[in-house]
């Protein structure tokens, strides 16, 4: 007795993309659906990217502050300021 097929069927058709993606109301979903994604990533990205340069502003200003406090501290204390 032969052994029993246990492989899946295969469809003939699967390299001829017939599926409903290609109907081009559905390619245009997914075209406007990708679009969108890509809009959201880029208009997150770019509020991070924001963010991140006005904290690196802040810190800077705050580092400036901090060389003068330290500035008017040692010429209180009677200390050349050597740079």
């Amino acid at each position: 007795m032969a052994e029993p097929n246990t492989e899946p069927p295969t469809n003939e058709t699967e390299g001829n993309y017939s599926t409903p993606a290609n109907d081009p109301k559905n390619m245009q979903e997914v075209t406007q659906y990708v679009q969108s994604l890509l809009q959201n990533m880029q208009d997150k990205f770019q509020s991070m990217s924001d963010q991140i340069i006005n904290r690196i502003d802040e810190m800077g200003t705050r580092v400036d502050e901090l060389e003068k406090n330290i500035t008017d501290l040692m010429t209180q204390a009677g200390v050349d300021n050597e740079k």
